[in-house]
Order: structure tokens, then C-alpha cells, then sequence
């Protein structure tokens, strides 16, 4: 049990570690996407390790994490149900439910699928003057088929094919303009190195790298005249260490960087009476090319002189502070980290903490969970406590997690 502690303790050294370093002299620079829902994490056991999901071991909503790890599945299927009540502090009737499963169809190949659908609640929506124009129940959903191959016994790669729909308005005219629903067609890529025999000191175990790129899709926009948006892609670094001290305890290390490969929003100002671009790159590109200028486009910090005034250059361009930009950058990456403990692959607890800078967003929390296995059976739970000294709406986040292992038989050779 010490060895669980320290690892705890080491999560909330790290989160405060950075917390510390964050960058007070850089503006809040938020990256907004549109169907947001998608990126939303949909299971409690990930849940409850800080949403280090990428490496952790396979199971059904892998689909989700990272579809090429079910291809070192040891059940043959699984099947899992979760459910998630959002954003409690704010209302009481929006919800997450996330529907996924797996088979393995030989020891090569691997098919998934999920199912997810966000209702955003009862919304009246009004005109200029508050008069009511009616009730709605806004909703979105998500369908996803996944393959995985098996490239050697270590290696693996897999696919999603994605279509998600997401009706805000339902149809409602706003200043004379039509809305529409938002339609996607997306992919996710998944890479992954498993070694199932790895010696750390005197400590025998798996080990576990893995890279993801998720919903690489078409932009979208809510109706003819809007303008569209890009959905959230991002990019997933996960390591994870299963440490296996004896024959009843096995505990989970998991690692996880995470960034959205989404363009930064350019800086703009009022400036001799127009608005212009201080600092940055318009977003209004394509989509590979808006994954590729993620990388190099954060604006950074406009330099002003001693009167507050920005310092324009002579070919017409602004100052911009050294070192800033790639700063900003740096602030874009998110950290998650877990820690889960079984006991004779019975019982389970497992904590995290993750990490978003306050300039990107100040998504900062402790995860705590849990999870019963007997038999076919088992059921997951986790909570979430916000870490930033402040009321967040994500505070107090519960999610639930049943899951039924269809078979234990092991899987057909392509031989």
C-alpha cells in the first residue's frame, strides 16, 4: 500500500510543480472548438486516473483512448455502458451516455464500435425583446466503428471512422437566418508499443507507449452564413507501467501528454480607430493545414513602450517579447496522470490528478475511483474535485461504468 501513497503523492507534486510554473505574463488565450462534446472523456476508469487513458490496458471503451491497444486484448469481447451527469454545478439535467464495445475476430484483427449521446437539458429559447419562443431539448451524438491490426507482438495500429450530429437550435431562425445542424465525418489514428515482460529494478510488469490523433474532421458551422469551426482534434502522448509486486497486487502507472491540434486564436486590436492583427496566423485555413499551424502559431505577447502603446517595426509588423511565443505553445500541452491499484483482479481504487494552464483554459482537478469485479461483471466510478481554489462547473463530476466480459475463450490464429 505505500508504494500506492507515494505514487499519489508524486501526481499532486507534479501538479503543483507546474501550477507554480504557469506564466503570469501571458494573456488568456483560450482554443474553442465546435462539438466539443466529442473530446468529452466518457468512462469512469480513465475517469478516475486524471483522463490518462491512452496506455492503460485494453478494454471496451479503448474505442475511445485508443483503438489499436485492443489488438493485446486477453477477453475476447467486452461490452460497457457509461454515464456521466454534467456540469451539476450549473444544471441538473444535461447527461453523457457512452454505449462501446470490442471482438476479436483472430490474433490479428480486431473490430470495435460506440455509441455516444450528450443532452444538453430543457433550454427556452427567446427573442431580443425575452419574449419565449418555445422549449427545447437540444441533443448530439456520435457513431464510431473502429478496426485494430496487429503488426507483430509488440506493435500495433488501429482506426476509427466517425459520424457525429449535433442539433443545437433545432432548426430556430436567429436574426433572420436559418440554423442548421452541425455534420461530421472524423477519424482517429492510434499507434501502439506493448511489452508484456519488462523488469523495473526488482519489479516485474507491462509496459505501454502509445500515440493518438483524434477527430481529424471537416470543419462545421451552425448555419449557411456562420462561420465554420474547427471540431476537437488533438494529439495524445500515453505511457503506462503495470507493476505486478505479487500474485494479489498489481498497480497501474499511467503518463499522459495531451494538446488540441487546433489553430490558436490570432491577437487583435483596436488600433488608430481599426481593428487589426497584432500578433499570430488567421485560422481560417483548412483542416490539415490547421493541424500543422497549431504547432507554430501561438501569438504570444505585443511589447508596449513606456505610455502603453504596442512598438510597431519598421516593415509595419508589432514587437512582439522574446520567447513569449514558444511559450505559449508550451502552455498549450495538458499533463494527466493516474495511479490504479487492483487486489486479485477483484477490487480496485485508482486516483490522478490533470492539468490544464489557467492562460488555456484552467482545467485543474483531482480524480478519485473505483471499481467491483465478479465474474462476467464489473462496475467503475470515479469523482472529480477541482484543484484551482475556485467554484468550477466541473467540480463534483461523478461518472459510472458497467462493464460485461463476453468471453474468456481465447482468440483464433490467422494460421
Amino acid at each position: 500500500m505505500h508504494k500506492i501513497t507515494i505514487g499519489l503523492l508524486t501526481l499532486l507534486l507534479v501538479n503543483r510543480v507546474f501550477s507554480q510554473a504557469e506564466s503570469n505574463d501571458l494573456q488568456l488565450n483560450t482554443i474553442t472548438t465546435a462539438l466539443p462534446f466529442m473530446a468529452i472523456t466518457p468512462d469512469s476508469r480513465a475517469g478516475g486516473m486524471g483522463e490518462a487513458g491512452t496506455a492503460l490496458s485494453p478494454s471496451a471503451t479503448s474505442v475511445y483512448w485508443n483503438t489499436s491497444m485492443l489488438s493485446f486484448a486477453e477477453k475476447s469481447s467486452e461490452i460497457s455502458l457509461s454515464y456521466t451527469p454534467w456540469l451539476r454545478q450549473l444544471t441538473n439535467d444535461m447527461h453523457l451516455s457512452y454505449l462501446s464495445g470490442y471482438v476479436r475476430v483472430n490474433k490479428k484483427h480486431t473490430i470495435a464500435g460506440a455509441m455516444r449521446y450528450f443532452s444538453l437539458g430543457e433550454i427556452t429559447f427567446t427573442d431580443a425583446s425575452g419574449n419565449v419562443l418555445r422549449d427545447d431539448k437540444p441533443n448530439e451524438f456520435e457513431l464510431t466503428g473502429g478496426y485494430a491490426f496487429k503488426l507483430s507482438e509488440k506493435f500495433s495500429v488501429g482506426v476509427n471512422g466517425k459520424f457525429a450530429y449535433s442539433n443545437l437550435t433545432g432548426g430556430l431562425t436567429v436574426a433572420g437566418v436559418m440554423t442548421k445542424p452541425g455534420m461530421v465525418g472524423a477519424a482517429d489514428l492510434s499507434f501502439t508499443y506493448f511489452k508484456d515482460r519488462v523488469k523495473i529494478g526488482k519489479t516485474n510488469g507491462i509496459y505501454t507507449f502509445a500515440a493518438t490523433i483524434n477527430n481529424i474532421g471537416n470543419k462545421v458551422a451552425y448555419s449557411v452564413l456562420a462561420k465554420r469551426d474547427f471540431i476537437p482534434m488533438n494529439l495524445k502522448i500515453g505511457n503506462a507501467f503495470q507493476a505486478k509486486y505479487d500474485a494479489y497486487n498489481t498497480v497501474t502507472y499511467s503518463l499522459d501528454i495531451q494538446r488540441l491540434l487546433v489553430p490558436t486564436p490570432a491577437l487583435y486590436d483596436n488600433v488608430n480607430g481599426q481593428v487589426v492583427m497584432l500578433s499570430g496566423r488567421s485560422n481560417d485555413v483548412g483542416v490539415i493545414n490547421g493541424m500543422l499551424q497549431s504547432f507554430y502559431d501561438a501569438p504570444g505577447v505585443v511589447a508596449k513602450d513606456e505610455n502603453g502603446d504596442y512598438i510597431q517595426n519598421d516593415d509595419g509588423t508589432y514587437e512582439i517579447v522574446k520567447g513569449s511565443r514558444f511559450k505559449e505553445e508550451i502552455t498549450e500541452i495538458n499533463i494527466a496522470g493516474g495511479v490504479e491499484w487492483w487486489y486479485n483482479e477483484t477490487f480496485a481504487i485508482r486516483s490522478g490528478v490533470f492539468y490544464e494552464n489557467r492562460n488555456k483554459g484552467n482545467r485543474q482537478y483531482l480524480n478519485l475511483g473505483a471499481s467491483l469485479k465478479y465474474n462476467m461483471f464489473s462496475i467503475d466510478f470515479s469523482y472529480l474535485a477541482s484543484l484551482n481554489g475556485r467554484q468550477n462547473p466541473l467540480a463534483n463530476t461523478l461518472r459510472f461504468t458497467l462493464r460485461l466480459h463476453l468471453g474468456d475463450r481465447p482468440v483464433k490464429s490467422t494460421e
